[in-house]
C-alpha cells in the first residue's frame, strides 16, 4: 500500500496541501504576498521620484481622471514640457475636456510668479474711451517682500523714456518717476492712484505682472461661474509677440453683474500656472484692454535695482 505524503513533504517540495478549505485561503494568502512583495516596491519608488498614480495617464485620457488629479496633471506636465510638446489641436482637446472648475483650481494651486523678475510686456489700454494708436513697450523690475517695482518705457512704444520706482518699505501710498521727453527732466512722487496714474491705466503701477492677472482672474471666476459661464466661450491656440499659449474665452451672460469686462481672453503660459497675455471686450466689443507678457525670468537683484541714485536711470 502506497503511503500519502505529509503535508509537511508538500511544503518541502513547493506544492499547497489541496484540501478542504484551507486550500483557496492558502492561494488567497500566497497572492496576496506575491503582490505585496512586487508592487509596493514600484509604488514606494514612484512617491520617492515625486510620480503620482495619473502621471502615466496620456492626454487623451485626462478629462477621465478626479479633478484634484487633473490638477496634479497639468503641474507635471508643465514642469516636464509634456504641454509645450503637445500640438494644437491635442491642447484644445485636452483643456476642453477637464472639469469646468479645473483651470481655477490650477491657477489657485500656484505659483502664479518668480519671488523675484525681470520681464518685458506690451500694454494697451482704453482711457477716456480712447484706444491708443500705440502701444507701450514696458521693462519691468519686480520683487516681493517687500514689494519694490521699477519700470521703464521702452523707446519703440508710447510714452518712451518715462520711469518710475515704487518701494514699499518707503512709501506705500506712492511712486516716483518722471515723464518722457522733454518732460524727464524733471521726477517727482506721486500717488498710486493719482492724476499721473490714472491718465495711462485704470490699474495701480502695482498690479504688474502675471500674479495681478492671477488674482484678477481668481477674484472674477467665481462670478462667472455663478452667472453659468463656469466653461469658457472658446478654447484657442495662439501666438502672440512670439508667446504661444491656451487662449481661453469667456463671453460674460445678460444680467451678470460685477464683472470687468463683457468679453476676455487670457492666454495661459505652457510651462507655469500663471497667463501670459490679456485681452477685454467691452459690451459693444470693443477692446479695453491687450496685454502681452513677452520674455519673463527670475532675476537676483543688487541694493541699486530700486533705487534712483542708479547710474542707469534718468531721475
Amino acid at each position: 500500500m502506497q503511503s500519502r505524503p505529509t503535508p509537511v513533504a508538500l511544503r518541502r517540495c513547493g506544492a499547497w496541501r489541496l484540501s478542504g478549505h484551507s486550500t483557496g485561503a492558502s492561494i488567497r494568502r500566497f497572492i496576496t504576498r506575491s503582490l505585496l512583495l512586487f508592487v509596493l516596491p514600484s509604488v514606494c519608488l514612484a512617491s520617492a521620484n515625486g510620480a503620482t498614480p495619473e502621471a502615466a495617464t496620456p492626454p487623451a485620457r485626462v478629462g477621465a481622471l478626479a479633478p484634484d488629479a487633473q490638477v496634479r496633471w497639468l503641474q507635471r506636465a508643465a514642469r516636464d514640457d509634456t504641454l509645450e510638446r503637445l500640438g494644437d489641436a491635442q491642447l484644445v482637446a485636452l483643456f476642453a475636456s477637464l472639469d469646468a472648475r479645473t483651470l481655477e483650481r490650477y491657477i489657485a494651486a500656484g505659483p502664479n510668479g518668480y519671488a523675484d523678475c525681470e520681464f518685458t510686456m506690451r500694454h494697451r489700454e482704453r482711457i477716456d474711451g480712447r484706444w491708443p494708436a500705440q502701444a507701450d513697450h514696458l521693462l519691468v523690475r519686480l520683487a516681493h517682500d517687500p514689494l519694490r517695482l521699477y519700470a521703464r518705457w521702452l523707446p519703440d512704444g508710447a510714452h518712451a523714456g518715462q520711469e518710475v520706482l515704487y518701494d514699499a518699505t518707503h512709501r506705500g501710498d506712492a511712486m516716483y518717476g518722471h515723464m518722457g521727453g522733454l518732460l524727464g527732466a524733471v521726477s517727482m512722487w506721486t500717488a498710486l492712484d493719482g492724476a499721473f496714474a490714472r491718465t495711462q491705466s485704470h490699474h495701480r503701477l502695482t498690479e504688474l505682472g502675471t500674479e495681478a492677472i492671477a488674482r484678477r482672474f481668481l477674484e472674477d471666476y467665481p462670478r462667472l461661474a455663478d452667472a453659468g459661464a463656469a466653461r469658457p466661450t472658446r478654447i484657442t491656440i495662439e501666438t502672440r509677440d512670439g508667446v504661444r499659449v491656451v487662449a481661453f474665452t469667456w463671453e460674460v451672460p445678460a444680467g451678470a453683474r460685477d464683472l470687468p469686462a463683457s468679453r476676455e481672453t487670457l492666454g495661459l503660459d505652457l510651462r507655469h500656472a500663471w497667463f501670459r497675455t490679456v485681452q477685454s471686450y467691452d459690451s459693444e466689443g470693443r477692446l479695453t484692454e491687450d496685454v502681452v507678457i513677452e520674455r519673463i525670468e527670475p532675476k537676483a537683484f543688487d541694493a541699486l535695482t530700486f533705487d534712483a541714485r542708479n547710474p542707469d536711470y534718468r531721475f
